[in-house]
Parts: structure tokens; C-alpha cells; sequence
């Protein structure tokens, strides 16, 4: 008897679970501007991190449904410390400052630096890391040391692409194309992108499926 393949139907319901999961409550817990300040560890982690005015918040937002979880910001640099939302008891949202903002007082970046790589090399709780990427622009240098420190500590990331609504379908899937060797050869970076507009909502469903996947067990079908 033949058996026809299940990875549609997997699929499916992958994105049919963090539909739900998403849906649940989403609330601010803290924002910790020092390591002494993070809460304590118990959920797994789900951080996002990228260039100032990459759009994180926007994700964030779009992510859970929420118009005003995560502020958003026409100020490039505005998030300077750590936030913290915990996902209906399931998973710990992390917003990480952005970096890549050369109009940041140098003494505040060198901060956000310190505290954003303590938590990175410390946090065992850590699930992965949202390596937030804008698809007008493709990676910058400040992305790949980013990924360096990513590969040293072992923290497992992904790339996702934010603002595709702004680029034509040729030159997303060219920016596709050439990030993917690149990031190969990456051994902490996982292998899929994830193309995403928290104006159109594309990407968001499939997004949502890859980070429930790494929701506590025992939670909710």
C-alpha cells in the first residue's frame, strides 16, 4: 500500500497550533536595563534582534495580534534596554536593543552592547534568536558580527526578512538567493528564512509556527 507524504498536513497543523498559541495572552513582564534586572529564567526564550529601525516591534506586534505590546518608534535606537512578554505561560518574547544606530550616544550603545551580549552568552533559557533582517537592504556588516557572536556562544538563530511589502517578488527572491550560502556557513544559524510583512501579514502565520515549536511542553494543542 502506498502512503502518500504527511508534510503538508504537518505543516498545516503547525501553523494551525501557533495560530492558537499566538492568539493567547501576551503580556509585558519587564524591561531590564542590567543583567541583575532580567526576570528569572523559567520560560523558554524567544529573543529579536536587529538594526535599528528594522521593524522589531512592528513583528512583535504582529506576531501576537496587538496593536501596542511592543512600542513602536519612528526614532531610530529608542529601545535601550531588555523587554520582556510572556506568551500565555507558554514562551518568553525577548526584545533586544537595536544596534546599528550611528546617531546613538557612544557611551549608551557601548552599554546596550555589553548588556545585550551578557544575556546572549548567559541565558540558559535562550530557545533561539530572531535575526532580523529588512529586505531593502540585505545583511550589513553590523548583522555578521552579530552572527559571529551568535556562532562563538552557540545561540541558535534564524533569519528573518521584515518590510517585503516594499520590495518586488524578483528582488526577494534574489536577496533569498544570496543569503543562503552565506548563512550556511553559519554553524549556529538555522537553515530556513522566514520572509515576513507586519503590514500585510505574509510570513507571520509561518513565523508563528516555527516559535511554537519551541513553546513549553505540555501546553495547549
Amino acid at each position: 500500500m502506498t502512503v502518500g507524504p504527511a508534510a503538508p498536513d504537518a505543516a498545516e497543523d503547525a501553523i494551525a497550533f501557533g495560530r492558537r498559541l499566538f492568539a493567547r495572552p501576551c503580556t509585558f513582564i519587564a524591561g531590564a536595563a542590567s543583567i541583575d534586572a532580567l526576570p528569572p529564567p523559567a520560560l523558554p526564550e524567544i529573543a529579536f534582534a536587529g538594526r535599528s529601525n528594522v521593524g522589531k516591534s512592528s513583528l512583535l506586534n504582529a506576531l501576537v495580534g496587538q496593536k501596542a505590546l511592543a512600542r513602536t518608534s519612528n526614532t531610530p535606537g529608542r529601545t535601550q534596554q531588555l523587554n520582556f512578554f510572556e506568551l500565555s505561560g507558554a514562551l518568553m518574547l525577548v526584545d533586544l536593543p537595536g544596534y546599528g544606530y550611528a546617531r546613538a550616544p557612544k557611551e549608551s550603545a557601548a552599554g546596550w552592547t555589553r548588556l545585550t551580549q551578557a544575556y546572549l552568552k548567559g541565558r540558559a533559557t535562550l530557545r533561539r534568536l530572531c535575526l532580523l533582517v529588512d529586505a531593502r537592504h540585505g545583511l550589513k556588516d553590523s548583522d555578521r558580527e552579530i552572527m559571529a557572536l551568535l556562532d562563538r556562544t552557540a545561540v541558535s538563530y534564524q533569519a528573518v526578512l521584515t518590510k517585503i511589502d516594499k520590495v518586488k517578488p524578483a528582488a526577494l527572491e534574489a536577496l533569498r538567493a544570496a543569503l543562503k550560502p552565506e548563512l550556511a556557513r553559519h554553524i549556529a544559524c538555522h537553515p530556513d528564512i522566514i520572509a515576513t510583512s507586519a503590514v500585510t501579514g505574509a510570513g507571520i502565520p509561518e513565523l508563528r509556527a516555527a516559535l511554537a515549536a519551541l513553546a513549553a511542553p505540555g501546553h495547549f494543542g
